[in-house]
């Protein structure tokens, strides 16, 4: 949010000396900032009855940056003061030279809040943690006799971050974010199998912690380790696929989306360079990447450039129709901004990141998905994949899927992976469901060593001819 305060919480900085040295450091630039972060956050782990790991983190500094065409000069340092902001002036200019350029306009301000200034980790105290740890322990041993061993976590944090532009735009954001997970695992006749649910987003703790959510976590995280314990060894072959909606839209965000960052599209490496305006994908498939949900894990009001956060449109109808854009990119491609340029804390510099990735429902019954296929898998659950960007290559592995013949779901499956490419995938959608979903807010993005929170989701989706990797 737009805010005319100068806050860089604690600090011997004030705004004018801070503003005076930032124009010094992108004197002759086309673009730069000065970010200033402090971030709390704790983690609490209970595995097979015992705290595991029970860790608190306080961290602040800054990160100044000086842009000039495609290089950019950054400094970062743990002190905020006028000594460390001036011996960062002289790094970012190494950048800018005898610079030249012309400073670009700032973003425009918002009065949208999309989340609250709530501090998670201090709705409860420790000890309080702790037991509700032990209860969940104790709830989840007791659904079933077959389980074997439980394991419980929570982790809230706050960020605050405040980020100076030179032309003297001041932007402010307080960023809270709280998550719950429980892994499950259970035995029958010396087979092992495992299954984890869990979520949150940027919203209180007390709504994860309440006794009706974690009791339905528990139960979910069970039901998934009872049907892998039923899985048999997974075909190989290929084969058409119903994926389920909210979660498997992660093959969607890695696939596919990565490949619409403006960093990949303007170096040419993206497995969609050139290809602006022309058909990508079936008709009718329509993917957007939106920060603007309230609460959610990748939502935010502004990026860490200043920008506010959109909801941009990437591919309608089956045609690409944008990139996901930070400032330097979008300047050195002719466009505007998307609100995407993030940042995992103020040691890194921002570049293109996603946000939330989803695809748009269709107005087909996930039913009648899954009644077309006359042999394939439906594919509710994935774990671990890799993907490479510059061809789009994939492969995901399932935790939960189910054989199916004639359109009737059969047994669950076991060691199945979908191997293909984001996009001969994305052209071999026959059928979108009308049950639109995103995940329950457990999703990490990783690129280029920086790691921020996203989120996905699709509705059920029913992809011809895609590689099935299996056991049997």
């Amino acid at each position: 949010m737009t805010d005319d305060r100068f806050r860089p919480f604690d600090t011997h900085l004030d705004q004018d000396t801070a503003l005076a040295l930032l124009r010094e450091a992108t004197f002759g630039a086309d673009d730069g900032e000065l970010f200033i972060e402090r971030r709390r956050s704790e983690s609490l782990l209970l595995d097979d009855g015992r705290v595991r790991t029970a860790g608190y983190d306080a961290s602040e500094g800054f990160g100044l940056r000086a842009v000039c065409g495609e290089r950019a000069g950054y400094a970062h340092a743990t002190t905020i003061d006028e000594a460390a902001l001036r011996r960062a002036v002289g790094t970012a200019r190494l950048a800018v030279g005898d610079g030249g350029g012309t400073l670009a306009e700032g973003p425009q301000g918002t009065n949208l809040k999309l989340y609250s200034d709530v501090d998670p980790v201090a709705e409860a105290s420790f000890p309080a943690k702790i037991d509700l740890l032990r209860q969940i322990d104790s709830f989840a041993r007791d659904l079933d006799p077959r389980v074997v061993q439980v394991s419980a976590s929570l982790a809230a944090s706050q960020q605050e971050v405040v980020i100076l532009r030179p032309e003297g735009t001041l932007v402010t954001d307080i960023r809270p974010m709280s998550r719950i997970n429980i892994s499950i695992i259970v035995e029958q006749n010396g087979q092992r199998e495992s299954g984890s649910m869990g979520g949150g987003g940027r919203a209180s703790l007390i709504g994860l912690i309440e006794t009706a959510h974690w009791q339905g976590v528990a139960r979910e995280a069970l039901r998934i380790a009872l049907v892998n314990l039923e899985a048999e060894p997974a075909p190989a072959g290929v084969m058409d696929v119903v994926l389920g909606p909210g979660w498997p839209g992660i093959l969607l965000h890695e696939a596919i989306g990565h490949g619409l960052e403006g960093d990949f599209n303007r170096k040419g490496s993206s497995a969609f360079a050139g290809l602006m305006g022309q058909q990508i994908a079936a008709k009718g498939v329509t993917v957007l990447d939106d920060g603007t949900i309230p609460d959610r894990r990748g939502s935010i009001t502004v990026d860490d450039e200043g920008t506010p956060s959109a909801r941009n449109v990437l591919i309608e109808d089956g045609v690409l129709t944008g990139y996901m854009q930070d400032r330097q990119n979008a300047r050195l491609m002719g466009v505007a901004p998307t609100g995407n340029g993030r940042r995992e804390s103020y040691a890194h510099a921002p570049m293109p990141r996603m946000t939330n990735t989803y695809m748009l429902a269709g107005d087909t019954a996930p039913e009648s998905l899954v009644a077309d296929l006359r042999d394939g898998i439906y594919a509710v659950g994935f774990g671990g994949g890799q993907v490479d960007i510059t061809n789009g290559k994939f492969v995901f592995s399932c935790t939960e899927a189910y054989r199916v013949k004639d359109g009737v779901v059969g047994r669950p499956i076991k060691g199945a992976t979908l191997i293909g490419d984001g996009a001969t995938a994305l052209r071999k959608i026959r059928g979108i469901g009308n049950d639109l979903a995103l995940d329950p807010g457990i999703g990490n993005c990783g690129k280029a060593g920086q790691w921020v929170p996203v989120g996905v989701g699709q509705p059920s989706l029913l992809i011809g001819g895609l590689t099935v990797g299996g056991s049997a």
